[in-house]
């Protein structure tokens, strides 16, 4: 079986945008991937941790901190 996994980054304005828009990005990604001959599995978060970066004397350094990306999994026999 063979696996792809890509990035889920949806876009929406703030002011208009709904849930519904969310989920009519993720229906086109899936639409589109499923005329190519993938079956969708899941979307999975996936948590990781951001190094700190250090700056001279501790000037301009930024702390580490955790974040999640939410990614799109598909399977093809």
């Amino acid at each position: 079986m063979e696996y792809k996994v890509l990035p889920f980054i949806t876009s929406i304005n703030p002011n208009k945008g709904t849930t519904k828009h969310v989920a009519e990005q993720l229906g086109e990604i899936i639409a589109e991937h499923s005329n190519r001959g993938w079956e969708y599995v899941r979307l999975e978060n996936v948590s990781t941790f951001v190094q700190p970066t250090s700056g001279c004397f501790g000037i301009g350094s930024t702390p580490g901190y955790y974040t999640t990306r939410q990614i799109i999994i598909f399977s093809k026999k």
